[in-house]
């Protein structure tokens, strides 16, 4: 990477990606000259995702494409390996609560055990601190809209993997 470049890895399953991942990135993106949202690929759950592989990373970068300087790429094993190929100066994880915290602290001391780079953590927005995909699945699964919820390029995908 050019020196003054500064690379930040934003990793997680996105199933679905939400309004609040989109968020974090395009904060992310006003800290660091690039950001990859690097979405997680574990090949034992595969079958545990709503979403395929291919959706994901589809629905993600034309979610993102307004973005210059981002980019959308599959995390095909450890984060803190996939850092290191890349060149990341930071890992970036959004809270939106201190159950989060928890969570996300023993996984940010562990990718710099194992050689990844530092976790910076980015407070949720407001609007946007109640939002989870676990939370949007379960809304739109039953009927409800989450068009308010979830980027525009998400929404038709969603239903069609939900049938609703």
């Amino acid at each position: 990477m050019p020196a003054g470049e500064a690379l930040a890895v934003c990793p997680g399953s996105f199933d679905p990606l939400t309004l609040g991942h989109v968020d974090v990135v395009e904060r992310a993106a006003g800290l660091f000259t690039r950001v990859v949202l690097g979405v997680a690929h574990n090949a034992d759950k595969a079958g545990r995702h709503l979403l395929s592989l291919e959706q994901r990373l589809d629905t993600a970068r034309a979610s993102l494409a307004h973005l210059p300087g981002v980019e959308v790429d599959v995390v095909p094993g450890l984060l803190a390996d996939y850092c290191r190929r890349r060149g990341a100066t930071a890992i970036v994880r959004g809270l939106r609560n201190g159950t989060d915290l928890d969570a996300e602290l023993p996984m940010a001391l562990l990718n710099r055990d194992l050689g990844g780079p530092e976790t910076v953590f980015l407070a949720a927005a407001p609007g946007h601190a109640h939002l989870s995909s676990s939370l949007v699945k379960d809304v739109a699964r039953h009927g409800g809209d989450v068009s308010a919820l979830v980027p525009a390029p998400v929404l038709p995908v969603l239903v069609a993997a939900l049938g609703t």
